[in-house]
């Protein structure tokens, strides 16, 4: 006799069919037991009795299901997948064919034929692993750069950026600095103060935001936004990560600062950046101390600066090209830029100078290195309009700053009722004429209240 294959519920009925055979259940009892009826547990203990227990399994097993898809259409399916809906997950495949092909299954039937045939992976399947990776070796080699946008006051003001540069080989905390969003000009005042402090590292390691990469550089543009360009001249490598695992020594950093660091914030009872800003040195002096770690190598990779102070300013500012045209202006941020008319601004018609923007405001337009003379045409408050294009990271602050120009233009509008236009004008009276009976009562309850509370402060 061979094996029966049999499940944990024909076990169990197996065991109490025995024990009524042998007479030490009832057929009641055995028939709660198995939540079946009497006329059941009588008809599996005739089965038991005449066959054995291997006649107590469902009578099923083995067999093919009766609602089994033939196989014909589960080739079908997968050919239009493969053909159509390649890239698609079950749940939206399942639903184009529905939709396109009149063919009706379930998700889940769909799932287990596309994980068959490898046109789907599961979740487990399609999970993906960040290896760690060792520490570069020595300080000053590579610095890991991040904006933390956070509520650093909690409740006490509103959200600001955190601007963090750590040091890769011994987490060291170089830079910090309050900043009202992430942008050009943020970055070259942090890093303006980074080069005065340290000297020039190796490199940068920073994410992909728009102030260290262009998204989709065209064939004219080198591809180099302004902090990339200014790195350059200062011969500084800026490297991009693809995930924000690469970057994780300042992503952790991050993290710890936005508890520590809020906590110490609200024991100093700061409330704005300016003092945060200046309470952020001692701050790094505690933190460096309690978490910086000790190089591979000891080798301190910086180098000297060695640029003037008006030779820096003109590296971390905003440099640009501008068409003059034949009136010897050029547009520029919104604005119309007029040059004076001299000996040398009278041939730069049809051709291109340079414009230097700076952290201040102030605007220069060079030409071969000479300072050229120049007016705002049309000067007008700068204002943010419904065309304007914003990066996410710089939402609140633009935000604030549409909130506060309109603030200032805010102005009182009187809304009129459209019975205005007919000259209608509201009198104190309601109507004319004699009053109703029912304003007459209230005007009498109303008096006798009245005399009612003078007798009372006349007997008091």
């Amino acid at each position: 006799m061979g094996w029966v294959m049999m499940s944990a519920r024909d076990l169990n009925r197996v065991e109490f069919l025995a024990q009524i055979d042998d007479g030490r259940l009832t057929v009641g009892n055995g028939a709660n037991l198995l939540a079946l009826s009497r006329r059941q547990v009588f008809r599996l203990l005739k089965r038991y009795r005449t066959a054995g227990a291997g006649a107590i399994r469902h009578k099923a097993r083995g067999r093919r299901p009766n609602n089994r898809i033939h196989k014909a259409k589960r080739e079908f399916a997968l050919s239009l997948i493969k053909e159509n809906y390649a890239d698609f997950g079950p749940t939206l495949a399942a639903e184009m064919l529905a939709q396109h092909h009149g063919f009706k299954v379930s998700r889940e039937t769909l799932r287990k034929w596309m994980a068959e045939d490898g046109l789907w992976l599961s979740r487990k399947q399609r999970r993906t692993f960040h290896q760690p990776r060792l520490r570069r070796e020595c300080y000053g080699e590579l610095i890991q750069v991040d904006g933390s946008e956070h509520r650093w006051f909690e409740d006490r003001a509103p959200p600001c950026t955190l601007l963090v540069f750590v040091d890769d080989a011994t987490s060291t905390l170089m830079e910090l600095r309050f900043v009202a969003s992430e942008s050009t000009f943020s970055y070259f005042e942090a890093l303006d103060g980074y080069l005065r402090q340290h000297g020039r590292p190796v490199a940068f390691y920073s994410d992909k935001h728009t102030v260290f990469r262009v998204p989709k550089p065209s064939p004219h543009m080198t591809g180099m936004t302004q902090f990339g360009r200014a790195l350059a001249e200062l011969n500084i490598e800026i490297l991009c990560a693809n995930s924000s695992q690469a970057k994780g020594r300042v992503e952790r950093a991050n993290r710890t600062l936005q508890d520590r660091l809020v906590k110490e914030l609200r024991l100093a009872g700061i409330s704005d950046m300016a003092a945060a800003n200046a309470f952020l040195p001692g701050f790094i002096d505690r933190y460096n101390e309690r978490f910086a770690k000790s190089p591979a190598r000891p080798d301190n990779l910086h180098r000297a600066l060695n640029v003037e102070p008006d030779r820096l300013s003109e590296i971390l500012c905003l440099r640009d090209k501008r068409y003059v045209t034949k009136d010897l202006t050029f547009k520029y941020d919104r604005k119309r830029v007029r040059l004076e008319i001299n000996d040398l601004t009278r041939g730069l018609v049809g051709k291109y100078v340079d414009t230097y923007e700076y952290a201040d405001g102030r605007i220069q337009v060079r030409l071969a290195g000479m300072v050229l003379p120049h007016t705002i045409f049309d000067l007008h408050q700068q204002r943010v309009t419904h065309a304007d294009i914003t990066e996410n990271k710089r939402l609140s602050a633009v935000l604030a700053h549409i909130k506060k120009e309109q603030d200032k233009t805010q102005r009182s509008v009187e809304v009129k009722p459209k019975s205005a236009k007919n000259g209608y004008k509201l009198t104190e009276h309601g109507r004319r004429g004699r009053r109703s009976k029912l304003e007459i009562h209230y005007a009498r309850k109303r008096a006798e209240q009245e005399s009612r509370a003078a007798s009372q402060r006349s007997d008091t």
